[in-house]
C-alpha cells in the first residue's frame, strides 16, 4: 500500500521508510549465443543491498514499461531513447550510461516508484529463473491504472468539500498551462537549434573571423606586448 498523508501545503505521499540511492556503473560489451548476439551489461549497486546486479537495456525498458502501466497518475521519466547503429561506440555507450543513471536516481528518490515490488525485483534478483519468475508475478499485477488508487491509505482527517474541490480545479488549471507553455518551449528551442546548425552558424563563422582579424592585427605591433589581450 501508498500511503497519502496531509502536509503542510495539502496531501502529498509519505516519504519512503528506507531511502536509498542506486549507482550504474562499468558498461561491459558481452555476447551469448556464442557471439552471435551482442549487448551492453551495466553494473547496478543499491546502497541498501551493496550487492551488484547485471541489467541490459531491455532490462530497464520492461521496468519503465511496468511503471507506465502500474503507475497511471505518477509521472515517469523517460529512458533514454533506443538506437539501432552505433550501440557499442565509446561516446554513446558513456552518454547513455550518464543518462541511465539519472533516471535511476529519480526511481529511488520518488516515495512511491521506490517502493514499488518490481522496482525491487529489478535491483535485488540476480538469478534467472527468479528473474523470470518475479518478471510474470510483475506482469499479472492486477493493481494497476485506477486499480491502483485501492492500494491507498489516505488521511484520517475530515477534508472538507469545496476546499478539495478548490485545489482540483486550481491543479487542471495550472497542469494544462504547463503542458501548454512546455509545448511551446519545445518549438522555440527547436527552432533555435535549426537556425544555429543553418543560418546562424555561417554568421557565428563570420563573426570568428572577424575576431581572428583582430587578433592578428595586434601581433603586428609587438612593442605594446598585446600577448595578453590575445590569449585572453
Amino acid at each position: 500500500s501508498y500511503t497519502i498523508e496531509m502536509g503542510s501545503k495539502g496531501p502529498q505521499w509519505k516519504e519512503s521508510p528506507q531511502p536509498f540511492s542506486c549507482s550504474i556503473e562499468d558498461p561491459t560489451k558481452q555476447t551469448k549465443f556464442k557471439g552471435i548476439k551482442t549487448y551492453i551489461s551495466y553494473r547496478v549497486t543499491p546502497s541498501h543491498m551493496g550487492r551488484p546486479v547485471y541489467r541490459r537495456y531491455k532490462h530497464f525498458d520492461w521496468l519503465y514499461n511496468r511503471l507506465l502501466h502500474k503507475f497511471t497518475v505518477i509521472s515517469v521519466p523517460h529512458l533514454p531513447e533506443k538506437q539501432a547503429t552505433g550501440r557499442f561506440e565509446e561516446d554513446f555507450i558513456e552518454k547513455r550510461k550518464r543518462r541511465l543513471v539519472l533516471w535511476i536516481n529519480h526511481m529511488t528518490s520518488h516515495p512511491v516508484l521506490s517502493q514499488y515490488e518490481g522496482f525491487e525485483h529489478f535491483l535485488m534478483c540476480a538469478d534467472d529463473k527468479q528473474w523470470k519468475l518475479g518478471k510474470r508475478r510483475a506482469e499479472k499485477d492486477e493493481m494497476v491504472g485506477a486499480h491502483f488508487m485501492l492500494t491507498f491509505q489516505i488521511p484520517a482527517e475530515h477534508q472538507d468539500l469545496q476546499d478539495v474541490e478548490e485545489r482540483v480545479d486550481n491543479f487542471k488549471s495550472f497542469a494544462k498551462k504547463m503542458d501548454d507553455s512546455v509545448m511551446q518551449l519545445t518549438h522555440v528551442a527547436s527552432e533555435l537549434v535549426r537556425k544555429h546548425l543553418g543560418g546562424f552558424r555561417k554568421e557565428f563563422q563570420r563573426l570568428g573571423n572577424a575576431f581572428q582579424s583582430v587578433s592578428q592585427a595586434f601581433m603586428l605591433d609587438p612593442p605594446h606586448s598585446s600577448d595578453a589581450l590575445n590569449n585572453a
